[in-house]
């Protein structure tokens, strides 16, 4: 999805419209391509961790990080607190959206 023009234009427009980004395993990847990583805490996969703290972000490895409207997770092991993490950032909107 990294090298889709579409799906980075996506992520750039939720970014812009502050809109939640959520990404786990590699999904990172595509953040990079976005130029949306740089100064922003994020955990990935093992093996693209190089790529995220060459493209400026420091990388951690905690099951879900969250900084400033993303969200991310390591792998498949962290789906449920990743998801639990995903709901709660939507509603946050929902609630800034409705005050």
């Amino acid at each position: 999805m990294r090298i889709e023009n579409q799906a980075i234009a996506f992520i750039k427009a939720f970014n812009d419209q502050l809109k939640p980004i959520a990404a786990i395993c590699h999904g990172p990847w595509t953040l990079i391509e976005a130029g949306l990583v740089s100064g922003r805490i994020i955990t990935s996969y093992p093996s693209i961790q190089t790529d995220l703290k060459n493209a400026g972000a420091p990388c951690v490895d905690q099951e879900v990080v969250i900084d400033h409207g993303i969200i991310t997770s390591r792998n498949p092991d962290d789906i449920p607190a990743f998801n639990e993490k995903i709901i709660e950032e939507i509603a946050k909107v929902n609630e800034v959206a409705h005050a």
